[in-house]
């Protein structure tokens, strides 16, 4: 399952990227392997989303989402 896969006040724990380019910008944003990762909000349309994670939230879009794996 991806994080773009979760609905609102679901949550996972990152297990790993599938895009290694923006699993480093990721990672640079606080997603690494492990963090337990929350869905808060989803733009009307659908993209972005909010998700809070080591407790701040983050703005991510569909596409970024779908490269973070979850257990």
């Amino acid at each position: 399952m991806t994080l773009s896969q979760l609905e609102i006040g679901e949550q996972g724990i990152i297990k790993e990227f599938t895009d290694l380019e923006m699993s480093v910008k990721l990672m640079e944003m606080g997603c690494l392997p492990g963090e337990v990762v929350k869905v808060d909000r989803v733009a009307p349309l659908g993209d972005p989303i909010a998700v809070s994670i080591s407790g701040y939230q983050l703005s991510l879009r569909r596409k970024e989402a779908s490269t973070i794996e979850l257990i």
